[in-house]
């Protein structure tokens, strides 16, 4: 993907609907501001992460805190959003960290049928991965990670230098 939002990026998909779009969040792209610069009721050393190039002026998190009130389950002990402030009192407890939860400003999304092209165009590589890992490895290792758990052709792509001019 040449759009640098895009570069080498893992992305976590919410919701997938081909009528009305998709939802989606960058889980490998740490901005240089931390969670608690931007939300003062959480006190947790993360960074925020990008999460897409849309709406960046909203929050959106994933945990693995199965009893969060309206979290939706994605997949694999993986949540997406849920009443924040039962989020803010499992901060309040010191139960919080980049292991078991992330929060992204803004979103990727795809209007319908949108992403369905840019499937057919090879522009994507598609993992099933199991979730419950996904927030266990090092943001800078997670690219090169899940390709590598691919297998065949796509450890070619883990190894690939970032400017392929440069290898």
């Amino acid at each position: 993907m040449k759009d640098r939002n895009f570069s080498r990026s893992v992305i976590i998909m919410c919701e997938h609907n081909e009528n009305t779009g998709s939802f989606g969040l960058i889980l490998n792209k740490p901005s240089l501001v931390t969670i608690e610069e931007v939300e003062n009721r959480l006190s947790i050393d993360s960074p925020i992460y990008v999460g897409g190039p849309v709406e960046q002026d909203t929050l959106h998190y994933i945990h693995k805190f199965k009893d969060v009130t309206n979290a939706i389950p994605l997949k694999d002990g993986l949540y997406w959003g849920g009443n924040y402030n039962e989020i803010q009192v499992l901060n309040n407890k010191g139960l919080l960290n980049n292991n078991n939860c992330r929060f992204f400003m803004g979103y990727a999304g795809w209007d319908e049928f949108q992403l369905r092209s840019e499937l057919k165009e090879d522009s994507w590589m598609v993992s099933n991965m199991r979730l419950s890992e996904i927030l266990d490895y090092p943001v800078d290792d997670l690219w090169k990670h899940v390709l590598t758990e691919m297998g065949g052709k796509y450890k070619v792509f883990a190894n690939a230098a970032k400017n392929i001019r440069m290898n």
